[in-house]
C-alpha cells in the first residue's frame, strides 16, 4: 500500500519534480567532477612539478663547505668527502622507490683552460661532471634511464647534451658569452688540472645551456671525465634527486623516533618529503639530504590552495542543490496541504506523511545522483585533458558515494518542509477558508 501511495504520489506535479531532479542532477555532476579531478590531482600536479626541478639534494655527512667566488669552485679536489657512484642503483630499491622519478650526480673540478683558439688563455674554471641521459644498475638486476633531463627538465640547451662516456662538454650561456667565440658550439677546449698538469682532456663543445643558476658559468662534461681530470674515479660530491611527494601534514613535521608504532607506519608508508629522505639515508648512509625548500614549498601551497578550490566549489554545488530542493519541497507541500489533511483525517500517523515524501525526495535523489555521476564524469575527463594533457578516467566507485550525496542533499533540503507538514492540523484544512 505505501509503494502504491508514494508511486502515485511521485507522478504528481511532474514539473516540480523535474525541477528537484535538474537541481541534483547538476549538484552531483559538479560533485562527481570535482571528487574525479581530487582523487588524481595530487599525482597529476606533483608530476607537473617535477618540471620546477630537483627537490632532494644529497651529499656527504662529513663534507666541508664549497669555497665558491664568481662561480668557480676553488676548494682542492682532494678536500672533502665523497658519495660512490656505484650506490647509487640503491635509490630504486626503497619502499618508495616508484616515486624516484630520477637523480643526477654532480662532481664540481677547478680546472684550467689552456690557450686553445687563443682565447681565454690561462683561465681558470669550474668544470661540473654530470649525466643527462644516464642508464643505471640497480641491484634487483634491471636498469633505470636518468640524469639531467629527469631532474632539470627546465634548462634550456641551444644546440645539443654531451654523449654518455663521451669527450664533449656543453658551455654555460654566461660564459660562453664573454668567450669571445672561444666557446661556440663546435669548437675545441683543452682543460687540465693546472697550467703544469700532465692530466688533460680534449672537449668538443655541442651545445649552449642556460639554467638559471651557478652552471651558467660553468662547463658542463660527462661525469666520468670530471672523475678523471679530479683523480677520483667512481666518485661524486653531490646528488640531486626528483621525487614524487605529497604535502605536509602535522604528522610529516614531528620527528620520526617519537612516533609510535602505529604512527610510524602511517608515516614510512606515506610519500612525505621525510620520510623519503629518511629512506634515502638508509640506503645511503652517512649522507646528509636536504630538501630544496624554495621547490617543495611552492608544490606544498599550490596544491593545498587546489585541494581548498575543489572542496570550496563543491560545497557550494551542494549548497545551492539543497536550497532548490528545500524551495520545491515546500511549495509542493503547500500545495498538498489538502490531501496531507485527508491522510491525517483517516488516521495516517505523521511519520507515514513524512515517510511518504522523503521516499519521493530518496526516489529523486538516486535519479539525480545516477544522472549527475554520468554528467560529471563526463566533465571531469574533458576537465583533465585541457588542464594534464589526459583525460580523467571514470571512476565507478564514486557512484554510490555520489548517490549516497544526493540522498544526504535531499533529505537535508526537505527536514523544515516535512516538519511543517506533519504538524499540519486536519481539522481547519478540511474545514476550508
Amino acid at each position: 500500500m505505501f509503494a502504491r501511495l508514494v508511486g502515485e504520489s511521485f507522478l504528481r506535479n511532474p514539473r516540480r519534480k523535474l525541477l528537484t531532479l535538474a537541481a541534483l542532477a547538476v549538484g552531483m555532476a559538479v560533485v562527481t567532477a570535482t571528487l574525479s579531478v581530487a582523487v588524481e590531482v595530487s599525482d597529476r600536479m606533483a608530476r607537473e612539478f617535477r618540471s620546477l626541478g630537483a627537490n632532494l639534494v644529497v651529499s656527504p655527512e662529513s663534507d666541508t663547505l664549497p669555497l665558491e667566488v664568481g662561480g668557480v669552485d676553488y676548494r682542492p679536489v682532494n678536500e672533502g668527502a665523497y658519495l660512490a657512484e656505484a650506490d647509487l642503483g640503491k635509490l630504486k630499491t626503497i619502499f618508495w622507490r616508484h616515486n624516484i622519478l630520477g637523480f643526477t650526480p654532480f662532481l664540481d673540478v677547478p680546472v684550467y683552460s689552456a690557450d686553445v683558439g687563443r682565447a681565454q688563455t690561462g683561465t681558470n674554471l669550474t668544470l661540473i661532471g654530470t649525466w643527462y641521459d644516464h642508464e643505471v644498475a640497480v641491484p634487483d638486476g634491471t636498469k633505470f634511464k636518468t640524469g639531467l633531463r629527469a631532474t632539470h627538465p627546465s634548462w634550456q640547451m641551444q644546440g645539443r647534451w654531451f654523449g654518455d662516456g663521451s669527450e664533449e662538454a656543453v658551455v654555460g650561456r654566461a660564459l660562453a658569452a664573454k668567450s669571445s667565440g672561444a666557446f661556440a658550439v663546435g669548437k675545441t677546449i683543452e682543460v687540465a688540472r693546472d697550467a703544469v698538469s700532465s692530466v688533460r682532456s680534449r672537449l668538443t663543445i655541442t651545445g649552449i645551456v642556460t639554467t638559471g643558476g651557478a652552471e651558467d658559468t660553468a662547463v658542463l662534461v660527462p661525469l666520468t671525465v670530471a672523475q678523471e681530470l679530479s683523480d677520483h674515479p667512481g666518485q661524486i660530491r653531490r646528488l640531486y634527486i626528483s621525487a614524487l611527494t605529497k604535502p605536509a601534514d602535522s604528522l610529516a613535521e614531528r620527528d620520526p623516533k617519537t612516533l609510535t608504532p602505529t604512527e610510524y607506519d602511517r608515516w614510512f608508508c606515506s610519500p612525505y618529503i621525510s620520510s623519503i629522505s629518511y629512506q634515502i639515508q638508509q640506503v645511503l648512509p652517512r649522507t646528509e639530504v636536504r630538501v630544496i625548500r624554495r621547490v617543495a614549498d611552492s608544490e606544498g601551497r599550490i596544491l593545498s590552495h587546489v585541494s581548498s578550490l575543489l572542496w570550496l566549489v563543491t560545497l557550494a554545488a551542494l549548497a545551492a542543490a539543497a536550497l532548490v530542493v528545500a524551495a520545491t519541497s515546500a511549495t509542493s507541500v503547500l500545495e498538498r496541504r489538502s490531501e496531507i489533511g485527508v491522510m491525517k483525517a483517516i488516521g495516517a500517523t505523521n511519520a507515514l506523511v513524512t515517510g511518504l515524501f522523503l521516499a519521493e525526495q530518496l526516489m529523486l535523489a538516486a535519479a539525480g545522483g545516477t544522472i549527475g555521476f554520468l554528467l560529471g564524469a563526463t566533465m571531469a575527463r574533458a576537465l583533465g585533458e585541457s588542464v594534464f594533457g589526459t583525460p580523467t578516467p571514470p571512476h565507478i566507485l564514486l557512484l554510490p558515494i555520489v548517490i549516497a550525496i544526493a540522498a544526504t542533499v535531499a533529505v537535508i533540503g526537505s527536514l523544515i518542509p516535512l516538519r511543517r507538514a506533519a504538524h499540519f492540523d486536519p481539522a481547519p484544512i478540511l474545514r476550508g477558508p
